[in-house]
């Protein structure tokens, strides 16, 4: 089954085909981040509009690399929800004209559970059951996958998702947006031993985190000590960061007794996250899995690889469509015949 995957849920316009046969056939991404920088931040309004100007071209562009006409599509998936309401309209109205006109079947995809199965899309898959850590700039959760649409909700950040403290951390530091990345690179020259930051919630027993207060301290500190240290504080916020999200990762490891942990989203590239996941995975006997680097970020290839593991097993939307800018992971179910 060939299908057309569509994301556009917040900046980034993602394309792809993926075959259930053969694999990812083909992808592209379109970021905006250009257009943003000079706000700081997404302007939902600019985003929608982009999105617009981006969709034909690049369906067009990678039915052309994957060698393939419209007409030998078996379906289309497009994310749904979560995101930003305009720009979800854009990419399922597409989606849904398209496969109108095709006759063919059109889905609408979790843009999580796209998330959480990317690194299913690489050679090294994972095995059911595992835990997955979400971590991106909109969503920080801990979450046991036993199957498709199988999902337990074991914690989550009560109040800013770990990319959103990245993005905030980094403006109070003065860094260029995006945030995240910028911050990455200057916490390489940091001097990890000059301050040490809180691991917010990891003195209490459970899953749920909470960046809130670590970036209030981060303020202060930056308040305190002036630019000259910017270096030393992102560093120590990184660090602050990568193990308190190490520490629960332990925990949802011990409490379950899984031997897989995946880890997706956008702050799932950041190298020293993946190095201290990798320790605590092997201490606690278990294996990690991640999507390649292109593939943590918001991506068509996601939604395709979702949407036909769907769409496959009989499952398909109504002619009306309707997206959503909250919808919550664990309200998922799996589809009929799975």
């Amino acid at each position: 089954m060939r299908v057309l995957g569509i994301e556009t849920s917040c900046d980034e316009t993602g394309v792809a085909i993926y075959c259930t046969r053969e694999g990812l056939l083909a992808h592209a991404v379109h970021s905006q981040v250009a257009l943003h920088a000079r706000y700081g931040g997404v302007v939902p309004e600019l985003a929608s509009r982009d999105h617009v100007r981006k969709l034909a071209p690049m369906i067009n562009g990678v039915l052309a690399d994957a060698g393939l006409d419209r007409r030998q599509l078996d379906g289309v998936a497009y994310t749904r929800g979560p995101g930003l309401v305009g720009a979800l309209l854009v990419g399922a109205g597409v989606a849904r004209s398209l496969a109108w006109g095709l006759d063919i079947p059109a889905l609408g995809v979790h843009h999580m559970e796209a998330h959480l199965l990317a690194p299913m899309l690489e050679a090294r898959k994972p095995a059911y059951p595992f835990v997955a850590l979400l971590v991106s700039g909109g969503h920080t959760m801990l979450v046991l996958v036993a199957g498709l649409g199988r999902y337990r909700l074991l914690g989550q950040s009560v109040d800013d998702a770990a990319g959103e403290a990245f993005d905030k951390t980094a403006k109070l530091l003065q860094l260029p947006y995006p945030g995240g990345p910028a911050l990455e690179r200057l916490a390489r020259d940091g001097d990890p031993t000059r301050f040490r930051f809180p691991r917010p919630m990891t003195d209490r027993p459970g899953l749920d985190l909470s960046f809130s207060g670590l970036k209030t301290y981060t303020r202060n500190t930056v308040l305190r000590e002036g630019d000259d240290a910017a270096a030393d504080i992102a560093r120590a916020f990184q660090d602050a960061v990568v193990d308190t999200l190490a520490i629960k990762c332990r925990r949802a490891l011990e409490q379950t007794g899984v031997k897989g942990l995946v880890v997706s989203g956008g702050v799932g590239a950041n190298r020293a996250l993946r190095e201290r996941l990798g320790e605590v995975a092997a201490q606690a006997g278990a294996e990690t899995y991640y999507p390649r680097f292109e593939l943590c970020t918001d991506n068509g290839a996601m939604v395709a690889h979702a949407g036909a593991l769907r769409l496959e097993a009989g499952e398909q939307s109504g002619p009306a469509f309707d997206v959503v800018a909250r919808w919550p992971l664990e309200t998922l179910e799996p589809p009929v015949a799975a």
